[in-house]
C-alpha cells in the first residue's frame, strides 16, 4: 500500500512542452508512471512523444481530466504563472496537484492556500521535489514518480520519508536502498514559507497506512511544523520514526538555501527542534549519512522489523 498516489494512478503534466517539464515527463514515463496528459495552452490538439508513448496534449487542466481520466497534476509552470495553474487543477476537481515550480511569490501562495481551503483537492508543494510510491519492477521501474526525484534509487517497501529537502530525501532513499529497506512512499513537501501540505499531514497519512512500518522525516531551521509533528508523534504514533534536522550552524536572521529556513523564534533553531525529538522519542540521526541507521535504530528499540 501507498499514501498519496499509487503507480495506477493518471497524472497530467503542466508545461510538458517547456525543456524542464518535458525532460522530467519522459523520466517519469521510463520510470512506468501512467503520465495520461499534458496541458499547455494553446497546443491542445498536439502530442508529446516519448519512445512508444504518445501523450495528448490539452488547452486546459479540466479538458485533460475529462478526456484521460487524470486525477493527479505535476506541475512545472513559471513562476509568474504557477498559482493560477494550482487554481485551475482545484477547479478540475483534481484530488493532488505537485507543485515542483520554485520561486512562487509568498503573496501568490497565500491567495491559493484560501483559494483551496474549501476543495477536495491537495496540494504538495511548491518548491518540491515531488511524490514517488516506488514498483515493483527491476530498480522499482512501475511505480508512480510525480516530479524531478531519481526514481532509480528507490525500492519498493514500507518505510515513508518525508521531508522539506529535496537533496535530503534523495540521500535518505538511497541510504535506505542500499541497505535493502524499501520504501512505501516518499514525499517531498518543499522549503517554502507557505505550503500546501505539512510534515504533520503526511506523517498522519503515514500512521493511517497499515504497510507503512517505520517513518523518516527530514527538516530544517525556520517554522515550527517539525515540532508540531514531533509532538503528535509522542501522543499519536507507535511506528519507530527517525528524524534529521538541517541547518545547525545557520546563524538567526539569515535565509539558508530555502525561503522558509529562516531562525525567527525560539523554536525556529536546529538545536531546538532536536531537543524536541529527543523528547518525543524520535531517533535523531546526527549528521545526513545518519538517516537509515538512525530508522534502524529506532526499529530495534520497538522491535519492528522493516524489510
Amino acid at each position: 500500500m501507498a499514501i498519496l498516489v499509487t503507480p495506477e494512478t493518471r497524472i497530467l503534466v503542466q508545461g510538458i512542452t517547456g525543456d524542464f517539464g518535458g525532460r522530467h515527463a519522459k523520466l517519469s514515463l521510463d520510470y512506468g508512471t501512467k503520465v495520461v496528459a499534458g496541458v499547455t495552452p494553446g497546443k491542445g490538439g498536439q502530442f508529446f512523444e516519448h519512445g512508444t508513448h504518445r501523450v495528448p496534449i490539452f488547452n486546459s487542466v479540466a479538458s485533460a481530466a475529462r478526456e484521460t481520466g487524470a486525477t493527479v497534476s505535476a506541475i512545472f509552470v513559471p513562476p509568474p504563472f504557477a498559482a493560477d495553474a494550482i487554481l485551475e487543477c482545484a477547479d478540475a476537481g483534481l484530488d493532488l496537484a505537485v507543485a515542483i515550480t520554485e520561486g512562487i511569490p509568498v503573496r501568490d501562495m497565500v491567495r491559493v492556500k484560501r483559494a483551496i481551503a474549501e476543495k477536495k483537492m491537495r496540494l504538495i508543494g511548491p518548491n518540491c521535489p515531488g511524490v514517488v510510491t516506488p514498483g515493483s519492477g527491476e530498480k522499482s521501474y512501475g511505480g508512480c514518480r510525480i516530479g524531478i526525484a531519481p526514481g532509480y534509487i528507490h525500492k519498493k517497501g514500507h518505510v515513508g520519508v518525508v521531508s522539506r529537502s529535496g537533496t535530503l530525501t534523495y540521500e535518505a532513499v538511497y541510504q535506505l536502498t542500499v541497505l535493502g529497506i524499501g520504501q512505501s512512499t516518499c514525499v517531498g513537501i518543499g522549503g517554502d514559507p507557505v505550503n500546501g501540505t505539512s510534515h504533520l499531514d503526511v506523517i498522519k497519512m503515514f500512521n493511517d497506512d497499515p504497510e507503512t512500518v517505520g517513518i523518516v522525516m527530514i527538516g530544517e531551521i525556520g517554522g515550527n511544523a517539525e515540532v508540531e509533528a514531533a509532538r503528535w508523534i509522542k501522543a499519536n504514533c507507535r511506528k519507530p520514526v527517525a528524524g534529521f534536522i538541517a541547518g545547525a550552524t545557520a546563524p538567526a536572521g539569515r535565509r539558508m538555501g530555502h525561503a522558509g529556513a529562516i531562525v525567527g523564534g525560539a523554536e525556529d533553531t536546529a538545536a531546538a527542534k532536536i531537543a524536541v525529538f529527543a523528547e518525543c522519542g524520535i531517533e535523531v540521526a546526527v549528521t545526513p549519512s545518519d538517516m537509515a541507521a538512525a530508522l534502524i535504530r529506532a526499529a530495534k528499540a520497538r522491535g519492528v522489523t522493516l524489510s
